[in-house]
C-alpha cells in the first residue's frame, strides 16, 4: 500500500500575522500565477485562501521515511529561497486570524468559488481558516477499497483525539481542542451530505458510496451548482477519490512539523493490517466518539488509545516504530491542543508558543520530543 500526505501551512511575517502572499511565492518560483507547480521534490499549491500554502510529495512511497525525505527537502529548498521573509506555521487553524482579513485565490477556478460562495457563504472560519493534514492510503480493487473504508472511518474519532491542533480561535481559548473540524461540519450545512458529520455511513459495496454521491449531485443540480458534481465534493472525514485509486483521509489537524505528520502516516497504516480492531462501528456511537474527541483531545479516550497504539506497534513495519513513540506521546501527554491551551492557559503569550511551533517545523523535530 503506497502512501501519500498533503501539508497546509500558514504564510507569516515575523510576528505571526498571516500574509496573504501564496500567489506572490509561486509567481516568484516559477513566473506566473499557477495553482500548483513542481518545486524540486513536492509541489507547491494554492488553497482557497491566499495566507496557505499547500506543500505535497511529488509522489506517493512504500516507506514512511521516504516521504518525509520527499517533504524535508521541499521546506528546505522553501527556506534556502525565501529565508526569513516568511515563517510558516502549521497548526488545524491559524490562532489569531480573523475571517474578515482573509483574502481569496483570485487568478483561477473563481467559478468553482463563486459557487460554492454562493450556496455556503465561504466568508467565515471553516472555509478560510483551516489547515489539514490530509493522508491518502492507495487501494487495489473494490474489496480491499470497501475494507480500507470501513477500517479508516471506525478509526476517525482517534486519529481525530491525537490531532488535535486548533485550540485558539481569533487569540482565545474556546475550550474545545479541535475547533478546525467544529466550524469545517458546518461549513456546507445548507446540504448536509456533503460533510455527514464528518464520520461518513459504513459502505457494503461500491455502489453504495456511489448511491450517496449522486443524492449529492442531485442537490447540486437542484440548486443550479452542476460545475460542483465532481469527487472531490465530498467533504467528509474520509472520500474516496477513484480518479487516483486512493482513499483520502482529510479529518486530521496539521501538525507542527513533518515529523509529527508521518508518526500518524505510520500509526494509520499498521492498524489497516490488523485482522481485528476493538472499535465501534456504530454510526451513533462513532458520533458521539468523534464528539468527545473534538471537545476533549486525547483526555477522553486514553485507555482505547493505548490499546490501539499497542497493536498498531504489534503489526508495524521496522520504518513505522521509527516514528511511532512520538505518537505514544501524544497519548500520554496530551495531543498539540491541549498542550498549547495548556501553556496559554498558564499565562504565556501566544506569540511565545508559536514561535515554539514554526522552529519545530523548520527543524523538522517533534514538539515535545
Amino acid at each position: 500500500m503506497t502512501i501519500g500526505t498533503e501539508h497546509e501551512f500558514s504564510i507569516n511575517d515575523s510576528g505571526f500575522h498571516p500574509l496573504p502572499v501564496s500567489d506572490q511565492i509561486i509567481k516568484e518560483v516559477c513566473g506566473s500565477y499557477e495553482s500548483e507547480i513542481l518545486f524540486g521534490d513536492v509541489r507547491l499549491a494554492k488553497e482557497l485562501q491566499k495566507t496557505v500554502i499547500e506543500i505535497v510529495p511529488r509522489s506517493p512511497a512504500e516507506e514512511i521515511a521516504a516521504l518525509e525525505s520527499q517533504l524535508n527537502s521541499g521546506l528546505s529548498r522553501f527556506y534556502r529561497i525565501f529565508g526569513n521573509r516568511y515563517r510558516l506555521l502549521g497548526l488545524g487553524m491559524h490562532p489569531t486570524d480573523r475571517v474578515s482579513e482573509i483574502p481569496v485565490w483570485d487568478h483561477d477556478e473563481g467559478e468553482y468559488y463563486r459557487t460554492y460562495d454562493r450556496l455556503f457563504d465561504i466568508r467565515q472560519h471553516g472555509w478560510l481558516n483551516i489547515q489539514a493534514l490530509q493522508i491518502n492510503l492507495s487501494f487495489r480493487d473494490s474489496r480491499e477499497l470497501i475494507f480500507l473504508f470501513n477500517r479508516i472511518r471506525s478509526l476517525l474519532p482517534y486519529l481525530i483525539a491525537i490531532t488535535a491542533s486548533s485550540p485558539v480561535v481569533e487569540g482565545r481559548l474556546t475550550g474545545s481542542c479541535d475547533n478546525r473540524l467544529i466550524f469545517y461540519r458546518q461549513n456546507q450545512k445548507e446540504i448536509p451530505t456533503i460533510c455527514g458529520g464528518i464520520i461518513p455511513e459504513k459502505i457494503r459495496t461500491v455502489a453504495d458510496h456511489k448511491r450517496r454521491m449522486e443524492s449529492i449531485w442531485r442537490e447540486l443540480r437542484s440548486r443550479d451548482a452542476g460545475i460542483l458534481c465532481e469527487e472531490w465534493v465530498d467533504s467528509s472525514g474520509l472520500i474516496v477519490r477513484f480518479s487516483r485509486k486512493c482513499l483520502e483521509v482529510k479529518a486530521l489537524d496539521e501538525q507542527e512539523s513533518i515529523r509529527s505528520d508521518m508518526a500518524f502516516a505510520a500509526f494509520v497504516r499498521p492498524l489497516l493490517r490488523c485482522h481485528s480492531l476493538p472499535v465501534e462501528t456504530g454510526q451513533d456511537a462513532l458520533l458521539d466518539m468523534t464528539e468527545r474527541a473534538i471537545r476533549q483531545g486525547t483526555a477522553g479516550l486514553k485507555d482505547e488509545l493505548r490499546q490501539l497504539y499497542d497493536l498498531a506497534w504489534r503489526n508495524a513495519t521496522p520504518d513505522e516504530r521509527t516514528y511511532l513513540p512520538i505518537v505514544r506521546d501524544r497519548i500520554e501527554n496530551g495531543c498539540l491542543a491541549e498542550r498549547i491551551a495548556g501553556r496559554i492557559s498558564r499565562g504565556e503569550a501566544i506569540p511565545t508558543v508559536l514561535t515554539d511551533m514554526e522552529t519545530c517545523l523548520r527543524e523538522n523535530r517533534a514538539y515535545g520530543i
